[in-house]
């Protein structure tokens, strides 16, 4: 069998969508992965596999997932690309899906995700200069390392 043919292995970009949303959701209401599981007849582990992506979820138990979280299932769709628009020659998959999913998959990119919608409009543009500062930083002394290694091999 030609590698071409062969499946993808891993999470699919909307899976780790989808994932991603349900984990959202689930801390927005302050629900925790064994409260969630013990509603949906679950294991928490179950859950976190959703969440990771590492599990696709079936229809019927992501209804179940949006009536416990008390969501619309378009919920978990949002922010995805419409797939009739695959047909066009657009991207169906979301072009920073994998990105989100790392970022809300920590418990500090959660909570900035969540904070930042009730930071006021005027000085969300400080949040970001702040975030720019501080990985401009970090490429710096990421760069001043490797000058440092550089020179001690010399």
């Amino acid at each position: 069998m030609s590698q071409a043919s062969e499946p993808e292995r891993g999470p699919q970009a909307v899976d780790l969508h989808v994932g991603m949303r349900i984990r959202q959701r689930r801390r927005a209401l302050g629900l925790s992965q064994e409260r969630l599981a013990d509603t949906l007849g679950l294991t928490f582990q179950q859950v976190q596999k959703y969440e990771r992506g590492a599990n696709r979820v079936s229809a019927s138990k992501l209804y179940e997932i949006a009536r416990t979280l008390q969501t619309p299932m378009t919920f978990f769709f949002d922010g995805l690309a419409d797939p009739a628009a695959a047909r066009t020659g657009e991207v169906a998959e979301p072009e920073g899906a994998a990105f989100l999913y790392q970022m809300v998959m920590t418990p500090e990119g959660l909570e900035l995700a969540a904070l930042f919608p009730r930071i006021a409009r005027s000085r969300r543009r400080l949040v970001l200069e702040l975030a720019r500062a501080l990985a401009d930083a970090a490429v710096s002394t990421d760069e001043e390392l490797d000058l440092d290694l550089e020179a001690e091999d010399d």
